[in-house]
């Protein structure tokens, strides 16, 4: 493992899932016995990032999804890129991820060249790649599990969850200096969880229909039993314990079990935020990759205050307000109460954060983020906008296809 690394190789990040074992062996009838330690939480170079984003294969006639996950993935493994591309959970997906970066502007060197060899494999099979958080008209009983042992037992386990868990987000890696410094920027993250739901905002259509909300996703990730947020520990050691009683319980096995908004990755030394819808394009995601690593450098840099319990307490209140409304949602300060539009409350925390996106390099990141929310726009607002002008689903999969392949002049 090379020290100053976010993640301890770009192999261990890809073959991650790989390597799980869920439920493959049978469940010990000691609770004693099930216990599991956890893992030792690994060194990582304090605000690097890893970007990883789930896509959307869809087909060229009818701009369904289209079950080519296992073409794409040979087509891809021809091509040398940064990162790495593996498969999802349903044949219609794959992933993508960079390795390890050190600001949004490597983000988006890394993504740009594999856009580009997507595409290009795309045109060999007649498909195309594409963003957002859902397809719009899918139906989940139509979709296929990939062909591999953890998918299929997730399959056995979740039943038709699993299928409509054909949704796509991008999860943001931030490195931290050490075990309890990642639990306190994960609990301080916690507050700014509207800020990524609203600014990603991506999948207003579910089953071809319009849902009234930006983020349709995260509704469906709620439906599994260990979804939500973590636990309020701010110790290595108290977490360690969680994690022992919670194996002895024989309901979770390793840290994936968990499905948490943000989690703890002790094997790459980081946090990772999963809230994110994927974004069109991917330079919205490395904006927003670069937002993420400003908070995380205002966080250690100046402790701008200390995460508590009762912050929790308007957490699922602002998380459905940002799901629904997006930046039209109010956001319930949790240390003073205070009920605010949340779009300003975005604004007042870019400008908190203009020093360090300035070090970061993020400045133009925070920049296009900060000109769309003054606009009031995100991408589910994008494709509202483009169902209303063409009033066919299909059309509006085809230019949300065009817009993510786009690379900007």
């Amino acid at each position: 493992m090379t020290a100053a690394m976010a993640f301890p190789d770009n192999s261990n990040m890809s073959n991650a899932a790989d390597s799980d074992d869920f439920r493959s062996a049978p469940l010990p009838v000691d609770p004693e016995s099930r216990v599991a330690k956890l893992e030792p939480f690994n060194h990582s170079e304090a605000l690097s990032l890893g970007v990883e984003l789930e896509l959307q294969l869809v087909n060229t006639h009818d701009y369904d999804l289209a079950p080519y996950a296992e073409d794409m993935l040979r087509l891809m493994a021809q091509t040398p890129l940064p990162g790495s591309v593996v498969p999802e959970m349903t044949s219609s997906m794959i992933e993508i991820s960079t390795d390890i970066c050190h600001s949004a502007q490597d983000v988006i060197k890394q993504l740009s060249p594999i856009r580009e060899a997507l595409i290009k494999n795309a045109d060999k099979l007649n498909i195309a790649v594409v963003g957002g958080g859902t397809h719009a008209f899918q139906q989940w009983h139509e979709r296929r599990i990939y062909d591999k042992p953890r998918f299929r037992e997730l399959s056995e386990l979740y039943g038709y969850l699993s299928k409509q868990f054909t949704i796509f987000g991008q999860h943001v890696h931030i490195g931290c200096p050490d075990a309890d410094a990642a639990l306190l920027m994960l609990h301080r993250m916690s507050r700014y969880i509207p800020h990524f739901i609203a600014l990603s905002a991506s999948s207003p259509f579910v089953q071809g229909q319009d849902t009234q909300f930006d983020s349709a996703r995260l509704n469906s990730v709620f439906a599994f039993p260990l979804s939500g947020r973590a636990p309020f520990t701010l110790s290595w050691k108290e977490f360690e314990a969680y994690f022992e009683r919670m194996t002895r319980t024989g309901v979770v096995r390793s840290m994936k079990d968990f499905y948490w908004d943000i989690r703890p990755k002790p094997e790459f030394g980081t946090i990772e935020i999963r809230v994110f819808d994927t974004p069109l394009t991917v330079e919205r995601a490395a904006a927003l990759a670069g937002y993420v690593q400003s908070l995380a450098a205002w966080f250690l840099q100046e402790q701008p205050f200390e995460p508590t319990e009762d912050d929790y307490l308007v957490y699922t209140y602002n998380r459905f307000q940002a799901c629904r409304f997006g930046l039209d949602a109010v956001y319930v300060d949790p240390a003073s109460g205070q009920h605010m539009p949340l779009r300003d409350h975005i604004l007042m925390t870019m400008t908190q954060l203009e020093w360090h996106s300035e070090a970061l390099d993020a400045t133009q990141a925070l920049g296009e983020l900060r000109t769309s929310v003054e606009a009031n726009r995100n991408d589910a607002r994008w494709l509202r906008e483009k169902q209303g002008k063409e009033r066919l689903l299909a059309e509006v999969v085809r230019q949300a296809a065009c817009a993510s392949a786009v690379q900007p002049s």
